[in-house]
């Protein structure tokens, strides 16, 4: 239950200030800025660690986490300097399906167990995948149904709660994958409960980006 209060503050408080930096854009630049420059520095710890003396190859993965955070950053700044109400909405509504998702999973993980989905990731079980799913259905459509008029969404919800709940474990599961590689447990441990950002935003980092093209679609 312990880590699962780190879990739900940790998460709020991230939700809080990004709610907040959507109102203003230089907090908004700041704060994307940071949060890819701490990506980075953690990407470039675990590369160093599965490279160690491949320096070429450890050079050529770093261009590419670059440009996996950039796509992050870049994506989210452009589609928020336009000033666009519904644009917001939707991005909070992405956020929280994450937010469900990471919860989701860690509570079902955890108190019903189970078989393990993947030696990629030996905390992920299938009932946490089921978990990540009913939560993200339930906040989603609470948010929906509060928000509907400020949303225009091309498809149908459900699909679209399921399909940005999916995303954002492939997130997770990406990031445990070059976790296993490099043999640590967490990406760092500037984030209470959760490590470090990568531990944090792994899911966060491709949703947004993908979600808000299939919504715009």
């Amino acid at each position: 239950m312990k880590e699962l209060n780190k879990r739900i503050i940790t998460s709020l408080f991230l939700l809080l200030i990004l709610t907040i930096s959507f109102k203003n854009n230089i907090v908004l630049f700041l704060l994307l800025l940071f949060i890819s420059f701490l990506a980075l520095l953690e990407f470039n710890s675990l590369f160093k660690r599965i490279f160690k003396k491949k320096k070429f190859r450890h050079f050529l993965i770093m261009i590419l986490a670059l440009c996996y955070t950039s796509s992050f950053s870049l994506s989210i700044w452009y589609f928020l300097i336009q000033e666009n109400e519904i644009i917001k909405f939707s991005l909070i509504f992405l956020l929280m399906i994450c937010v469900a998702t990471d919860i989701g999973g860690f509570t079902f993980g955890k108190t019903i167990g189970g078989k393990k989905l993947s030696k990629i990731s030996p905390n992920k079980t299938y009932a946490g995948v089921i978990g990540s799913f009913i939560f993200s259905l339930i906040i989603g459509y609470i948010y929906y149904e509060f928000f509907k008029d400020k949303l225009n969404f091309n498809i149908n919800i459900t699909i679209l709660i399921l399909l940005i709940s999916l995303i954002s474990q492939c997130g997770d599961l990406f990031i445990s994958l070059i976790k296993r590689k490099a043999k640590i447990k967490d990406t760092g441990s500037i984030l209470p409960g959760h490590g470090g950002i990568l531990d944090r935003i792994d899911g966060i980092m491709l949703t947004l980006p993908l979600g808000m093209f299939i919504i715009l679609l």
